[in-house]
């Protein structure tokens, strides 16, 4: 996987494991040729999506004001993730925290000793019954000037983009937006990372919002998307690393293993079609759920996401809001 995808294909979800969970609904995922009418019936549910924003800006100024160089990345992502959970809202994904060429997909490990350092991004997502509010920002822990530039660089894309963003922008027109602004402070965007629609319970719903000018006449309907940019003076391009211990579920089936089967149901139950990540199953269930999770992925039921690394292991900022767009008007939620 060479893009950040937080989502689901057609159809997964654990249909045994389902109905050991109390019946829980999978939500699928919809067709390309569906997403007028599922953006549309989205509309109901944007007050989730505006009180979700509401709480993320509080757990974002928390995270700011508690993370410190050296800090535990499981202490942080710990922090944040109660923090969430104590404003009354759950996690829509891991809390990633990626460090300088690590651009995405970082999450700790329920026994990791990785210390915060060098340029940090830090992806948090805040969901109300499925509806997301998805945000991010990047901290330089070590006082460099190049840190500085390239988060100044994501965010003044981030500022382009969601200005340019609207009914019936055309993608390519947020992509140039946002590639300019980089272009401007003398770094490149990742090119195959991108911003993405927002459906309930699916973060990447089928509609990519481009960093850079990808000659795409699509026109943006009523929907919820997220305008996300990441700087680099590399390359810009990642590649796929080491796997992230993040995972969601992606296909109906069974697991003979009976210890397996229940962490099955668990995830059903409770991520649904959303990103997990083995520390939350750990915290749970012990460390042998390690095993369990590598059963149910030798299964083929769990995308097991990879780390993503700029392809010149070149630094890399990020910069996220989340952002509402109706036909009269633009709602930034995380802002």
């Amino acid at each position: 996987m060479t893009e950040k995808h937080y989502g689901g294909e057609a159809g997964f979800g654990a249909k045994e494991a389902v109905k050991t969970a109390k019946n829980t609904p999978i939500v699928k995922k919809e067709s390309k040729s569906n997403m007028k009418s599922e953006s549309k019936s989205d509309s109901n549910n944007y007050q989730d999506y505006i009180k979700a924003g509401k709480i993320a800006i509080q757990v974002v100024n928390y995270a700011k004001s508690i993370i410190k160089k050296d800090m535990l990345l499981l202490e942080i992502a710990d922090k944040i993730e109660s923090k969430i959970v104590e404003l009354k809202a759950k996690p829509a994904f891991p809390t990633n925290l990626s460090i300088n060429e690590i651009a995405a997909h970082f999450t700790p490990s329920f026994n990791d000793e990785t210390k915060a350092h060098g340029l940090l991004k830090v992806d948090i997502g805040v969901q109300i019954n499925g509806c997301t509010a998805d945000t991010a920002f990047s901290l330089d822990l070590e006082n460099s000037a190049e840190n500085k530039i390239l988060i100044g660089a994501a965010e003044s894309a981030l500022k382009a983009g969601l200005e340019k963003i609207n009914h019936n922008i055309k993608l390519k027109e947020i992509g140039k937006a946002i590639e300019n602004a980089m272009k401007s402070k003398g770094v490149n965007p990742i090119n195959n990372l991108s911003g993405h629609s927002i459906t309930e319970y699916d973060l990447h719903a089928g509609i990519t919002i481009p960093n850079y000018d990808n000659s795409s006449d699509f026109e943006l309907e009523e929907g919820v998307y997220a305008i996300e940019p990441f700087s680099t003076m590399g390359l810009g391009s990642v590649r796929d690393g080491k796997p992230s211990g993040i995972y969601h579920l992606q296909k109906d089936g069974n697991v003979r293993d009976s210890f397996a089967r229940e962490i099955l149901a668990f995830i059903a139950e409770e991520y649904r079609t959303l990103p997990f990540c083995s520390r939350w199953v750990c915290k749970k269930f012990g460390s042998r759920a390690l095993i369990a999770l590598k059963r149910i992925e030798e299964a083929g039921l769990l995308h097991h996401y990879r780390q993503l690394i700029e392809k010149s292991e070149a630094k890399v900022a990020q910069a996220e809001h989340t952002v509402i767009i109706t036909k009269k008007e633009k709602i930034i939620t995380t802002e």
